[in-house]
């Protein structure tokens, strides 16, 4: 069971940082996959973390744990606000792309760790 549980979070891991990979491949330039890998660690743990302090208030807290996430990726890429963010719209979009076709084959369910809301 903790093996199961393990191996789901690093696959799911890998899958989130690969959105992050490809998003700041095409938004910033930036090209190394690790660094994607940490961003997508850091980015879970303090989007449960601030959704476990606000997120249960309506509409601020979603908004809250969102703005938190791409902090955290305006913090680890060159760039600004408006990049950090379109880095996470190109994330969410190629995790939901691949999720839904892993999904189709019977590889996987439907989240990925690393990118909120897939």
């Amino acid at each position: 069971m903790v093996l199961a549980t393990a191996v789901v979070f690093v696959v799911s891991l890998l899958i989130g940082a690969l959105g992050i990979y490809v998003g700041a491949r095409a938004i910033v330039g930036a090209g190394d996959y690790d660094h994607a890998i940490v961003t997508a660690l850091i980015g879970a743990i303090v989007w449960a973390v601030v959704g476990f302090f606000v997120g249960w208030i309506p509409l601020l807290g979603p908004l809250l744990a969102l703005l938190a996430y791409v902090a955290v990726i305006n913090v680890r890429y060159p760039g600004d606000w408006t990049a950090a963010a379109m880095i996470a719209l190109v994330a969410w979009v190629t995790v939901l792309i691949a999720l839904y076709a892993l999904a189709v084959i019977g590889v996987t369910g439907f989240d990925a760790v690393g990118v909120p809301g897939v």
